[in-house]
């Protein structure tokens, strides 16, 4: 009897989604980064995605292992940059060179954009609103510039509200055996 294995992809993008959205609206300059946010970082943000990229990998996708396990990576790594040095393990990493932190992210998402070519629209739309995101982000860090920081919370709202709604999606035409949530296949 074949078994069959569940799609972890929802759970990769709530965690991406959820987490986004959070964050951003931090960004857009709505509440400070709490405790909330790093928690999100940390456990849904990250450890969700890496538990979703373990489950794409053994589902034999490369992509999908690739893109959650190093998104979730990308969460834990972001909050030990904002932690480690409150906790006094490190000095806090100069504006510049998180600029290049992001600019490394932006361009890895660039290149997975291309990967989504073959996909569904939104899925395309989330990869190209991420890569914008990153990249906004840089010029933020790079230039001081509080309106291109805000810009990119309002952008990167969007970007997590669309990977919280191809994760729905994917449940519920699952759930319901056709579509219900459209994603342009």
């Amino acid at each position: 009897m074949e078994s069959k294995l569940a799609n972890p992809a929802p759970l990769g993008l709530m965690g991406f989604g959820m987490t986004t959205i959070l964050l951003n609206i931090h960004n857009a300059g709505f509440f400070p980064i709490s405790s909330m946010i790093l928690a999100m970082g940390i456990f849904y943000g990250g450890i969700a995605q890496i538990i979703a990229g373990v489950m794409e990998f053994k589902k034999g996708n490369t992509f999908g292992t690739t893109a959650f396990t190093s998104y979730g990576l990308f969460w834990m790594t972001l909050v030990a940059l904002i932690v480690m040095p409150k906790l006094g393990w490190t000095e806090a990493t100069p504006h510049a060179f998180m600029a290049w932190y992001l600019v490394m992210w932006g361009t890895f998402t660039l290149f997975m954009f291309v990967g989504t070519l073959k996909s569904n629209k939104v899925l395309q739309f989330i990869f190209f609103s991420l890569t914008i995101l990153f990249y906004l982000l840089a010029i933020r860090d790079f230039t001081h510039n509080a309106l291109i920081g805000t810009i990119a919370g309002y952008e990167g709202i969007v970007c997590g509200a669309s990977a919280f709604y191809l994760a729905m999606a994917e449940v519920i035409n699952e759930v319901h055996g056709r579509t219900i949530l459209p994603i342009g296949e």
